[in-house]
């Protein structure tokens, strides 16, 4: 360990920052975020520096003085930073706040410093910082990067919360172990994810119930878990295949699941993200072939829940944009099963978006309408005139065994056969494939491709600008887009 890892308290307390650029920019602005009263020295500051000290809310806390650095600026200072640019200069200092036994920085030069700024993830009250000793800042960046994804940004309330009540645990819990272990089940609890998803109240009032409990006066640990077990149901929109477009929310809860009830379009490579060792059931559903009747996945959550189980409802895009999920959350909730929901980005706006096909634009489209264009006995029942308006962008999910009946209706409730169409099949992985033509022309040309589930259909002039647009090309050899009649 070459640098023993601290925090400082430098709140409303003087630190020196000795360079005007900036790079001196950017370390007053971590001093005056930890609450530093931070003095400039420098002959010239840059525009940054100088936008700053004009702020009214710093008032008081940011000095400048137009001076070259001498000892006499040390004086009543805690802290030092060199970022002069000047080798000369930057040694000066260091050895100057050295003798006086004054932490000092020197910007890009380890050997000048007795600490090293680290890479801050900041979830006040929690702050973690990132490392290399002065080896790689641009590596401690990567680092802090990895771990902002990781730590959700309401773990501060958390700490919050702790805080609050700290005094009345550590007063009915004197114990050191047993009040370890009634944080340790708090903090991976319910009361954690009522934090995490912003329902305040209802974390203080479950907090406030559970030390109150028997069940945590108890010297049996085993009695003390049971009055904790609650089965909780996430429903979480996988998003349309790229595990990369997984919102921060939906990979933390994929981690806590102790079930996962997954449906047919979840990626392999989502379903490898999950927690590893969570009970995994398929409930998919193909056309003509349900795995599991919907009647039947809406029990299964709620006796898994009622089990004390954290089950995972992974769908496919968004839950609730033709994935079922209001069904879902009515039978849970009338079951009184907590849950949270996740949205996530639906097939409509990533596939578009993967095929460079915008859903509006000003030019072509101003509404976009989605549907199913499910077949059911051999029909499919939409408000036909209300989908061909002009200047509107259809999407049609779950259509390619109906897409000769959709084109055909309606081209025949006024689209022009001419209107441009396009097909997606698996938008946004690396098996993507993009067809377009036109209402006329679609159809055969989907044949003939051999197109398969899932797929996605685009109808509109917005389909114009896929040549143009397109910014996603999986491997050249997996012969990933194609174009029929649209230019």
């Amino acid at each position: 360990m070459d640098f023993f890892p601290i925090f400082l308290d430098i709140r409303n307390r003087a630190c020196l920052v000795v360079g005007g650029g900036t790079v001196a920019a950017q370390k007053t602005e971590s001093l005056l975020r930890a609450g530093a009263h931070v003095i400039i020295v420098a002959p010239l500051l840059c525009p940054e520096l100088r936008e700053r000290m004009s702020g009214r809310s710093l008032k008081g806390r940011i000095a400048h003085r137009a001076e070259v650095f001498s000892s006499q600026h040390l004086e009543g200072v805690v802290l030092v930073v060199a970022a002069t640019g000047n080798a000369g200069i930057d040694r000066e200092v260091s050895q100057a706040a050295g003798q006086r036994h004054i932490p000092v920085n020197v910007v890009d030069d380890p050997a000048l410093c007795s600490f090293i700024m680290p890479a801050i993830v900041d979830r006040s009250p929690v702050l973690i910082a990132a490392s290399t000793g002065g080896a790689s800042p641009v590596l401690a960046r990567l680092l802090r990067a990895r771990l902002e994804t990781l730590i959700p940004a309401a773990y501060g309330r958390l700490a919050a919360y702790a805080a609050a009540f700290r005094a009345r645990v550590k007063q009915q819990f004197p114990q050191p172990d047993k009040r370890r272990r009634f944080w340790e089940e708090i903090l991976q609890g319910p009361f954690a994810e009522m934090v995490l998803a912003g329902k305040d109240q209802a974390a203080k009032d479950y907090l406030e119930r559970s030390l109150k409990h028997d069940g945590y006066r108890s010297d049996d640990s085993s009695s003390t878990q049971d009055a904790m077990v609650a089965g909780e149901v996430y429903l979480v929109g996988a998003g349309p295949g790229n595990p990369d477009l997984l919102t921060f929310r939906a990979m933390r809860l994929m981690q806590r699941a102790d079930v996962v009830v997954y449906d047919r379009l979840v990626s392999p490579e989502i379903l490898d993200m999950v927690r590893r060792d969570a009970t995994r059931i398929y409930a998919g559903k193909e056309r003509s072939r349900h795995a599991m009747p919907q009647e039947s996945i809406n029990d299964l959550l709620v006796r898994l829940a009622k089990e004390g189980k954290r089950v995972l409802r992974l769908k496919g895009g968004d839950p609730f944009i033709f994935g079922r999920g209001g069904e879902e959350i009515e039978t849970l909730s009338s079951q009184g099963i907590p849950f949270q929901v996740v949205p996530g980005i639906t097939a409509a706006s990533g596939a578009a978006s993967f095929a460079g096909i915008p859903l509006t634009h000003r030019d072509y489209a101003q509404s976009c309408v989605f549907v199913t264009g499910h077949l059911k006995d051999g029909s499919v029942n939409l408000d036909w005139d209300m989908l061909a308006r002009p200047n509107q962008t259809i999407v049609i999910y779950m259509g390619l065994l109906g897409l000769p009946v959709l084109c055909a209706q309606l081209a025949a409730h006024g689209l022009p056969a001419s209107t441009p169409a396009a097909i997606v099949q698996q938008g946004t992985t690396r098996n993507q494939r993009v067809l377009t033509g036109t209402l006329e022309t679609l159809p055969l040309l989907t044949a003939e491709a051999n197109l398969a589930p899932p797929t996605l259909i685009i109808v509109g002039q917005v389909v114009r600008l896929h040549q143009q647009l397109a910014w996603f090309n999986p491997a050249p050899d997996l012969n990933a887009s194609e174009t029929g009649a649209v230019r």
